[in-house]
């Protein structure tokens, strides 16, 4: 019987982002690839975000909807974070909603602890 607690997923993809994710592997020649995210040290906060294609993920990643592939060390920075696709006026791009991350920059892709 459950306890009534709820653990929060690790990571959540919206469905704009998987989308997205599927249309620039098409668009790479690359229909089964997936979206390697991961947090490296540096930008102007501290960390930050990269993304790349990724034919398949490696062994030890977390897999989300079958597309983006998470690393054990970048998920402790991004538990309970989200990934999704924003189309504004400044550009369309991912952006990670990122509970950890205590404050960020005005570029979007850096984020302190």
């Amino acid at each position: 019987m459950p306890d009534g607690s709820h653990q929060p997923a690790p990571f959540s993809v919206t469905p704009s982002a998987l989308a997205q994710v599927v249309e620039i592997a098409a668009a790479q020649g690359r229909p089964a690839a997936g979206l390697r995210l991961a947090v490296e040290a540096g930008g102007c906060s501290g960390f930050q975000y990269k993304f790349d294609l990724a034919d398949a993920p490696d062994a030890e990643d977390l897999v989300v909807e079958g597309r983006v592939f998470i690393d054990p060390v970048s998920l402790d920075l991004l538990r309970g974070a989200e990934l999704d696709w924003a189309d504004e006026l400044i550009g369309a791009h991912f952006r990670v909603r990122n509970p950890v991350a205590a404050s960020g920059c005005g570029c979007g892709v850096s984020f302190s602890v």
